[in-house]
């Protein structure tokens, strides 16, 4: 039985977009996965799933909304992952009925199937009150891919390794973005493979902590931002030349600090100082190209 809401009304928890302000490859392990490091973000309400848990004799999960259609296979969704995971580590756990409302972009470098399966954690973590603190919730997440312990996190957070390694950062000092998505699919695997990183050093130290920073004002972000990359944009260049002309017209709004491609794309983003420049943007990007998925909203 879920004993962590009123009777009849489900756990809701939103799933918002992750961006990658920075991401570094640091090379290729010995098992084909790649070590990284990465500044996480995350968008607010305007640029989000949506998850719901309804009490259930049994796991089920109904998707719904614009991208559904994309998500059809419950057996390869991570929501369904995620409940797999927590079943596995506590099989006494209440579980129920899912509703993923999904109106984020598939494929599109903001970890919308890991925010989704990170909601899904956060939902069996209210609903199971009485085994939430015997579960490694960050350890579970972290089995169900390499984006969803920090999405689990859902703060700005300094990432490592293969998404194993999350420190929660210092709140952001305010500040909005504009994300576009040009509606292209762009396949991480092959963006990676594009790539062609070279093998990690051999004494590389798996463990060892990234400079972890600190923004006291907003300068000291973009200044940081600016003084990184993210290694993935030139393979996504070659694989899907709509990024550049996205990250052009992002860098060309009035009050744009800086633009990029989020994680390994096609999904780019610009930064602003007021949530009104960044809602200006947002308004003539889609004006100029309505068939994108465009979104102004804050970061935290």
């Amino acid at each position: 039985m879920i004993r962590a809401h009123d009777a009849g009304l489900p756990l809701i928890e939103a799933a918002p977009a992750k961006i990658n302000l920075t991401l570094a490859v640091k090379g290729r392990r010995a098992d084909g996965y790649h070590e990284l490091e990465s500044l996480v973000v995350f968008a607010g309400a305007d640029a989000s799933d949506t998850v719901e848990l309804a009490e259930g004799a049994s796991f089920h999960l109904e998707i719904l909304g614009p991208g559904a259609a994309l998500l059809a296979d419950e057996g390869s969704n991570l929501v369904a992952r995620a409940v797999t995971a927590v079943m596995r580590a506590a099989p006494q756990a209440a579980t129920g009925t899912f509703r993923l409302h999904k109106h984020l972009p598939v494929a599109a470098g903001i970890g919308g199937g890991s925010a989704d399966a990170a909601a899904a954690l956060r939902l069996l973590r209210r609903a199971n009150p009485d085994l939430a603190a015997s579960i490694d919730w960050p350890r579970v997440a972290a089995t169900i891919g390499a984006d969803v312990r920090v999405c689990l996190e859902c703060r700005v957070s300094a990432m490592w390794g293969i998404g194993e390694h999350v420190v929660p950062l210092p709140q952001l000092p305010p500040v909005w973005a504009v994300m576009a998505n040009p509606g292209v699919p762009l396949s991480t695997a092959d963006v990676f493979r594009a790539l062609s990183a070279p093998p990690l050093p051999v004494a590389w130290d798996a463990s060892a902590a990234p400079r972890i920073p600190h923004f006291g004002a907003l300068a000291d972000l973009i200044g940081f931002v600016q003084a990184t990359a993210n290694d993935l944009e030139a393979p996504a260049l070659a694989l899907c030349p709509a990024v550049a002309e996205l990250k052009t017209l992002l860098a060309g709004l009035d009050g744009a600090l800086l633009s990029r491609m989020s994680g390994s794309g096609p999904t780019c983003f610009a930064l602003f100082a007021t949530a009104e420049a960044a809602a200006e943007g947002a308004r003539w990007l889609a004006s100029h190209r309505p068939s994108w998925w465009v979104r102004a909203t804050p970061l935290h």
